[in-house]
Protein backbone atom coordinates (compact mmCIF):
# COMPACT_ATOMS: atom_id res chain seq x y z
CA UNK A 1 0.00 0.00 0.00
CA UNK A 2 1.29 3.46 -0.79
CA UNK A 3 1.69 5.90 2.09
CA UNK A 4 -1.09 8.45 2.44
CA UNK A 5 1.38 11.28 2.71
CA UNK A 6 3.86 10.35 0.00
CA UNK A 7 2.95 13.48 -1.96
CA UNK A 8 1.15 15.50 0.67
CA UNK A 9 1.68 16.92 4.13
CA UNK A 10 -1.56 15.47 5.46
CA UNK A 11 -1.43 13.70 8.84
CA UNK A 12 -3.76 11.18 10.54
CA UNK A 13 -5.36 14.04 12.48
CA UNK A 14 -6.07 15.92 9.25
CA UNK A 15 -7.89 12.86 7.92
CA UNK A 16 -9.85 12.07 11.07
CA UNK A 17 -7.79 9.13 12.38
CA UNK A 18 -6.94 8.71 16.07
CA UNK A 19 -5.00 6.28 18.23
CA UNK A 20 -7.34 4.16 20.37
CA UNK A 21 -6.45 3.04 23.90
CA UNK A 22 -5.30 -0.50 24.61
CA UNK A 23 -8.72 -1.54 25.92
CA UNK A 24 -10.25 -0.78 22.50
CA UNK A 25 -11.79 -3.85 20.76
CA UNK A 26 -9.01 -5.98 19.35
CA UNK A 27 -8.43 -7.72 16.01
CA UNK A 28 -5.24 -9.38 17.21
CA UNK A 29 -1.66 -9.00 18.42
CA UNK A 30 1.75 -8.79 16.73
CA UNK A 31 4.99 -10.27 18.08
CA UNK A 32 8.53 -10.81 16.69
CA UNK A 33 10.74 -13.85 17.33
CA UNK A 34 14.01 -13.34 19.31
CA UNK A 35 17.06 -13.37 17.02
CA UNK A 36 19.67 -10.90 18.37
CA UNK A 37 22.03 -13.02 20.46
CA UNK A 38 23.93 -10.18 22.16
CA UNK A 39 20.73 -8.69 23.57
CA UNK A 40 19.97 -11.58 25.96
CA UNK A 41 21.94 -11.99 29.19
CA UNK A 42 21.08 -15.68 29.64
CA UNK A 43 20.90 -16.60 25.96
CA UNK A 44 18.37 -16.91 23.20
CA UNK A 45 16.99 -20.30 24.21
CA UNK A 46 15.63 -18.93 27.48
CA UNK A 47 14.33 -15.87 25.62
CA UNK A 48 12.50 -18.02 23.10
CA UNK A 49 10.95 -20.08 25.88
CA UNK A 50 9.68 -16.83 27.39
CA UNK A 51 8.23 -15.66 24.09
CA UNK A 52 6.47 -18.98 23.59
CA UNK A 53 4.89 -18.69 27.04
CA UNK A 54 3.59 -15.21 26.21
CA UNK A 55 2.45 -16.27 22.74
CA UNK A 56 0.51 -19.24 24.09
CA UNK A 57 -1.15 -17.05 26.71
CA UNK A 58 -2.23 -14.44 24.16
CA UNK A 59 -3.42 -17.02 21.61
CA UNK A 60 -5.95 -18.28 24.15
CA UNK A 61 -7.80 -14.98 23.85
CA UNK A 62 -7.23 -13.45 20.40
CA UNK A 63 -5.45 -13.98 17.06
CA UNK A 64 -1.65 -13.76 17.21
CA UNK A 65 0.76 -13.02 14.37
CA UNK A 66 4.45 -13.84 14.89
CA UNK A 67 7.14 -12.28 12.71
CA UNK A 68 10.09 -14.65 12.16
CA UNK A 69 12.66 -14.39 9.40
CA UNK A 70 13.36 -17.42 7.22
CA UNK A 71 16.96 -16.35 6.66
CA UNK A 72 19.35 -18.82 8.30
CA UNK A 73 21.88 -17.08 10.57
CA UNK A 74 25.63 -17.68 10.73
CA UNK A 75 25.12 -20.45 13.28
CA UNK A 76 22.69 -22.32 11.06
CA UNK A 77 19.60 -21.28 13.01
CA UNK A 78 16.35 -20.86 11.04
CA UNK A 79 14.04 -18.63 13.08
CA UNK A 80 10.90 -19.14 10.97
CA UNK A 81 11.16 -22.94 11.12
CA UNK A 82 11.78 -22.94 14.87
CA UNK A 83 8.95 -20.50 15.60
CA UNK A 84 6.50 -22.53 13.53
CA UNK A 85 7.53 -25.69 15.40
CA UNK A 86 7.19 -24.21 18.89
CA UNK A 87 4.03 -22.09 18.51
CA UNK A 88 0.39 -23.20 18.57
CA UNK A 89 -1.08 -23.99 15.16
CA UNK A 90 -3.49 -21.07 15.52
CA UNK A 91 -0.59 -18.57 15.43
CA UNK A 92 0.25 -17.22 11.97
CA UNK A 93 3.99 -16.88 11.35
CA UNK A 94 5.03 -14.14 8.90
CA UNK A 95 8.37 -14.29 7.12
CA UNK A 96 9.78 -10.75 7.23
CA UNK A 97 13.39 -9.61 7.66
CA UNK A 98 14.02 -8.13 11.11
CA UNK A 99 16.97 -7.40 13.40
CA UNK A 100 15.40 -7.74 16.83
CA UNK A 101 12.26 -8.84 18.67
CA UNK A 102 10.61 -5.74 20.16
CA UNK A 103 7.68 -5.07 17.86
CA UNK A 104 6.18 -2.58 20.30
CA UNK A 105 9.02 -0.26 19.35
CA UNK A 106 9.70 -0.94 15.68
CA UNK A 107 6.21 -1.95 14.59
CA UNK A 108 3.43 0.35 13.37
CA UNK A 109 0.92 2.25 15.47
CA UNK A 110 -2.51 1.47 14.06
CA UNK A 111 -5.05 4.28 14.13
CA UNK A 112 -8.81 4.17 13.50
CA UNK A 113 -11.46 6.38 11.92
CA UNK A 114 -15.09 6.73 12.95
CA UNK A 115 -16.21 5.60 9.47
CA UNK A 116 -14.67 2.16 10.01
CA UNK A 117 -11.32 2.60 8.28
CA UNK A 118 -7.92 1.89 9.80
CA UNK A 119 -4.43 3.07 8.88
CA UNK A 120 -0.94 2.74 10.29
CA UNK A 121 1.80 5.11 11.37
CA UNK A 122 5.32 4.23 10.30
CA UNK A 123 7.58 5.91 12.86
CA UNK A 124 11.31 6.05 12.27
CA UNK A 125 13.38 3.64 14.37
CA UNK A 126 17.07 3.80 15.34
CA UNK A 127 17.38 1.02 17.95
CA UNK A 128 16.90 3.19 21.03
CA UNK A 129 19.49 5.75 20.06
CA UNK A 130 21.69 3.37 18.02
CA UNK A 131 22.40 1.06 20.95
CA UNK A 132 22.36 -1.98 18.64
CA UNK A 133 23.50 -2.50 15.05
CA UNK A 134 22.23 -3.24 12.50
CA UNK A 135 18.71 -1.83 12.79
CA UNK A 136 17.85 -1.07 9.16
CA UNK A 137 15.60 -4.14 8.77
CA UNK A 138 13.69 -3.13 11.89
CA UNK A 139 13.29 0.38 10.51
CA UNK A 140 11.69 -1.13 7.39
CA UNK A 141 9.42 -3.56 9.26
CA UNK A 142 6.35 -1.38 9.91
CA UNK A 143 5.58 -0.80 6.19
CA UNK A 144 5.80 -4.57 5.56
CA UNK A 145 3.36 -5.27 8.40
CA UNK A 146 0.92 -2.64 7.17
CA UNK A 147 1.07 -4.00 3.63
CA UNK A 148 0.36 -7.50 4.98
CA UNK A 149 -2.62 -6.15 6.91
CA UNK A 150 -3.82 -4.23 3.86
CA UNK A 151 -3.64 -0.89 5.65
CA UNK A 152 -2.44 2.41 4.16
CA UNK A 153 0.28 4.21 6.07
CA UNK A 154 1.45 7.61 7.20
CA UNK A 155 5.25 8.06 7.31
CA UNK A 156 6.03 10.13 10.40
CA UNK A 157 9.16 12.33 10.37
CA UNK A 158 9.96 11.39 13.96
CA UNK A 159 12.04 8.69 15.64
CA UNK A 160 9.67 7.17 18.18
CA UNK A 161 9.22 3.80 19.86
CA UNK A 162 5.75 2.56 20.75
CA UNK A 163 6.83 1.83 24.32
CA UNK A 164 7.44 5.53 24.88
CA UNK A 165 3.75 6.49 24.71
CA UNK A 166 0.40 5.57 26.26
CA UNK A 167 -2.96 7.13 25.33
CA UNK A 168 -6.37 7.17 27.00
CA UNK A 169 -8.40 7.35 23.78
CA UNK A 170 -9.95 10.62 24.94
CA UNK A 171 -7.20 12.95 23.74
CA UNK A 172 -4.52 12.49 26.42
CA UNK A 173 -1.03 11.07 25.93
CA UNK A 174 1.43 10.03 28.62
CA UNK A 175 5.20 10.01 28.01
CA UNK A 176 8.55 10.88 29.60
CA UNK A 177 10.93 13.70 28.88
CA UNK A 178 13.87 11.37 29.42
CA UNK A 179 12.97 9.34 26.34
CA UNK A 180 11.25 11.64 23.88
CA UNK A 181 13.69 14.48 24.46
CA UNK A 182 16.77 12.22 24.39
CA UNK A 183 19.38 13.64 22.03
CA UNK A 184 20.06 10.19 20.59
CA UNK A 185 16.57 10.20 18.99
CA UNK A 186 15.61 13.58 17.49
CA UNK A 187 18.42 16.02 18.37
CA UNK A 188 17.21 18.73 15.99
CA UNK A 189 13.64 18.80 17.34
CA UNK A 190 12.42 20.92 20.24
CA UNK A 191 9.98 19.67 22.86
CA UNK A 192 7.32 21.86 21.23
CA UNK A 193 7.93 20.34 17.79
CA UNK A 194 7.84 16.78 19.13
CA UNK A 195 4.59 17.54 20.92
CA UNK A 196 3.19 18.95 17.67
CA UNK A 197 3.96 15.66 15.92
CA UNK A 198 2.29 13.70 18.72
CA UNK A 199 -0.82 15.83 18.40
CA UNK A 200 -1.06 15.65 14.61
CA UNK A 201 -0.19 11.97 14.17
CA UNK A 202 -2.12 10.56 17.15
CA UNK A 203 -4.93 13.14 17.42
CA UNK A 204 -4.25 13.97 21.06
CA UNK A 205 -4.83 17.39 22.58
CA UNK A 206 -3.08 17.01 25.94
CA UNK A 207 0.41 15.62 26.53
CA UNK A 208 1.46 14.80 30.09
CA UNK A 209 5.26 14.82 30.33
CA UNK A 210 6.54 12.71 33.19
CA UNK A 211 10.17 13.28 34.16
CA UNK A 212 12.20 10.08 33.95
CA UNK A 213 11.42 6.41 33.57
CA UNK A 214 12.70 3.61 35.78
CA UNK A 215 16.31 3.69 36.89
CA UNK A 216 18.62 1.67 34.62
CA UNK A 217 16.08 1.32 31.81
CA UNK A 218 18.02 0.67 28.59
CA UNK A 219 15.29 2.37 26.57
CA UNK A 220 16.04 5.75 28.19
CA UNK A 221 12.86 5.82 30.21
CA UNK A 222 10.01 4.23 28.28
CA UNK A 223 6.69 5.07 29.88
CA UNK A 224 5.38 1.52 29.44
CA UNK A 225 7.68 0.44 32.27
CA UNK A 226 6.50 3.27 34.48
CA UNK A 227 2.85 4.26 34.07
CA UNK A 228 -0.24 3.64 31.96
CA UNK A 229 -3.90 4.57 31.66
CA UNK A 230 -6.32 2.06 33.15
CA UNK A 231 -9.21 4.06 31.74
CA UNK A 232 -9.91 7.67 30.94
CA UNK A 233 -8.94 9.79 33.94
CA UNK A 234 -7.13 7.00 35.82
CA UNK A 235 -3.37 6.33 35.76
CA UNK A 236 -1.55 3.35 37.25
CA UNK A 237 2.08 4.08 38.17
CA UNK A 238 4.85 1.95 39.66
CA UNK A 239 6.51 3.64 42.62
CA UNK A 240 9.44 3.09 44.95
CA UNK A 241 8.59 2.31 48.57
CA UNK A 242 12.07 1.99 50.09
CA UNK A 243 14.08 5.14 50.77
CA UNK A 244 17.26 3.58 49.37
CA UNK A 245 15.64 2.71 46.03
CA UNK A 246 17.27 4.52 43.10
CA UNK A 247 13.73 5.16 41.85
CA UNK A 248 12.61 7.04 44.98
CA UNK A 249 13.48 10.63 43.89
CA UNK A 250 11.88 10.12 40.49
CA UNK A 251 8.80 8.46 41.98
CA UNK A 252 8.16 11.58 44.03
CA UNK A 253 8.72 13.84 41.02
CA UNK A 254 6.42 11.86 38.73
CA UNK A 255 3.67 11.64 41.35
CA UNK A 256 3.82 15.41 41.77
CA UNK A 257 3.50 15.86 38.00
CA UNK A 258 0.47 13.57 37.84
CA UNK A 259 -1.18 15.26 40.81
CA UNK A 260 -0.89 18.64 39.09
CA UNK A 261 -1.91 17.40 35.63
CA UNK A 262 -5.22 17.75 33.83
CA UNK A 263 -6.25 15.45 31.00
CA UNK A 264 -7.79 16.44 27.68
CA UNK A 265 -11.23 16.43 29.30
CA UNK A 266 -10.07 18.90 31.95
CA UNK A 267 -10.14 16.32 34.74
CA UNK A 268 -7.69 15.83 37.57
CA UNK A 269 -6.27 12.32 37.40
CA UNK A 270 -7.10 9.47 39.74
CA UNK A 271 -3.69 7.99 40.58
CA UNK A 272 -3.27 4.33 41.55
CA UNK A 273 0.16 3.20 42.72
CA UNK A 274 1.74 -0.23 42.48
CA UNK A 275 4.89 -0.86 44.53
CA UNK A 276 8.01 -1.78 42.60
CA UNK A 277 9.46 -5.30 42.91
CA UNK A 278 12.64 -5.93 44.92
CA UNK A 279 15.81 -5.20 42.98
CA UNK A 280 17.52 -8.10 41.21
CA UNK A 281 20.56 -8.50 38.94
CA UNK A 282 21.71 -10.92 36.26
CA UNK A 283 25.39 -11.41 35.42
CA UNK A 284 26.20 -8.21 37.26
CA UNK A 285 23.58 -6.11 35.46
CA UNK A 286 20.60 -4.57 37.28
CA UNK A 287 17.25 -5.72 35.89
CA UNK A 288 14.52 -3.13 35.27
CA UNK A 289 11.60 -5.04 36.76
CA UNK A 290 8.15 -3.62 36.12
CA UNK A 291 4.62 -4.78 36.83
CA UNK A 292 3.34 -1.98 34.57
CA UNK A 293 4.76 -3.81 31.54
CA UNK A 294 1.66 -5.99 31.26
CA UNK A 295 -0.44 -6.44 28.14
CA UNK A 296 -4.25 -6.36 27.99
CA UNK A 297 -5.87 -8.80 25.57
CA UNK A 298 -9.51 -9.58 24.88
CA UNK A 299 -10.89 -10.57 28.28
CA UNK A 300 -7.54 -10.94 30.05
CA UNK A 301 -4.35 -9.32 31.28
CA UNK A 302 -0.96 -10.95 30.56
CA UNK A 303 1.25 -9.90 33.50
CA UNK A 304 4.99 -10.45 34.08
CA UNK A 305 5.89 -11.77 37.52
CA UNK A 306 9.38 -12.38 38.84
CA UNK A 307 9.16 -14.90 41.69
CA UNK A 308 8.37 -18.13 39.84
CA UNK A 309 11.79 -19.50 40.78
CA UNK A 310 10.76 -19.75 44.44
CA UNK A 311 12.09 -16.36 45.59
CA UNK A 312 9.74 -15.80 48.56
CA UNK A 313 10.35 -12.05 48.82
CA UNK A 314 9.62 -11.62 45.13
CA UNK A 315 6.59 -13.90 45.30
CA UNK A 316 5.12 -11.67 48.00
CA UNK A 317 5.63 -8.61 45.77
CA UNK A 318 4.12 -10.48 42.80
CA UNK A 319 0.99 -11.38 44.76
CA UNK A 320 0.57 -7.79 45.95
CA UNK A 321 0.87 -6.48 42.38
CA UNK A 322 -1.53 -9.08 40.97
CA UNK A 323 -4.08 -8.13 43.62
CA UNK A 324 -3.90 -4.45 42.62
CA UNK A 325 -4.25 -5.31 38.92
CA UNK A 326 -7.24 -7.54 39.63
CA UNK A 327 -8.94 -4.61 41.40
CA UNK A 328 -8.18 -2.26 38.51
CA UNK A 329 -9.30 -4.65 35.78
CA UNK A 330 -12.45 -6.34 37.09
CA UNK A 331 -13.90 -8.89 34.72
CA UNK A 332 -10.53 -9.73 33.13
CA UNK A 333 -8.69 -12.95 33.76
CA UNK A 334 -5.23 -12.26 35.21
CA UNK A 335 -2.60 -14.48 33.53
CA UNK A 336 0.84 -14.30 35.19
CA UNK A 337 3.86 -15.36 33.11
CA UNK A 338 7.56 -15.69 33.97
CA UNK A 339 8.82 -12.17 33.28
CA UNK A 340 12.40 -13.06 34.28
CA UNK A 341 12.98 -14.81 30.96
CA UNK A 342 12.09 -11.66 29.03
CA UNK A 343 13.48 -8.87 31.21
CA UNK A 344 16.99 -10.25 30.65
CA UNK A 345 16.69 -8.76 27.17
CA UNK A 346 15.72 -5.35 28.55
CA UNK A 347 11.92 -5.30 28.36
CA UNK A 348 8.84 -7.38 29.09
CA UNK A 349 5.40 -8.46 27.91
CA UNK A 350 4.20 -5.06 26.71
CA UNK A 351 7.51 -4.41 24.94
CA UNK A 352 7.28 -7.58 22.84
CA UNK A 353 3.67 -7.10 21.72
CA UNK A 354 1.75 -4.61 19.58
CA UNK A 355 -2.04 -4.44 19.43
CA UNK A 356 -4.11 -4.48 16.23
CA UNK A 357 -7.33 -2.63 17.01
CA UNK A 358 -10.55 -3.63 15.26
CA UNK A 359 -12.10 -1.45 12.64
CA UNK A 360 -15.49 0.06 13.46
CA UNK A 361 -18.43 -1.93 12.15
Amino acid sequence: MKPFNSNTVKTPSDDGFWMPPEWFPRAGTLMSWPVRREAWLDGLEEARDGYVEVARAIAEFEPLYMIARSQVDDGGYAAYKDARKRLPASVEVWDFPHDDSWVRDNGPTIVVHKDGRRAGINWQFNAWGEKYHPFDADNRLAPLILEKLGLPRYDAPLILEGGSIHVDGEGTLLTTEECLLAKNRNPALSKEKIEEYLRTYLSVTAVIWLDRGLWGDETDGHVDNLACFVQGGRVLIQVATETDSPNMPNSRQNLAILEAARDAMGRSLEIVTIPEPPRRTCRGESLTLSYINFYPVTGALIVPVFGKDGDSEMKKADDRALGILKEQYPGRKIVPIDGMKIIKGGGNVHCITQQIPKAYT
